[in-house]
């Protein structure tokens, strides 16, 4: 889970359904990039940070999620 993203979000009072909304995308894919089987794109990487006001880079400081990367290699 990307604990940072959870708390950004909860500092804001925000649902995973409002993140989602602001940033224009649906709350399913949301929550899967909240739990880490997801990146981002930049473009929806960049609005969700503008929406919980952190650094849009957070999502790339790692290569990508674990669930997401062993479907890659298989």
């Amino acid at each position: 889970m990307r604990i940072t993203l959870k708390k950004a979000r909860e500092r804001k009072g925000f649902k995973q359904e409002d993140v989602a909304k602001l940033s224009g995308i649906s709350r399913s894919y949301y929550t899967n990039i909240e739990i880490g089987v997801k990146t981002p794109s930049i473009p929806v990487a960049k609005r969700i940070a503008h929406v919980l006001g952190i650094d849009w880079t957070y999502f790339f400081e790692e290569k990508c999620s674990s669930r997401e990367h062993s479907k890659e290699v298989s």
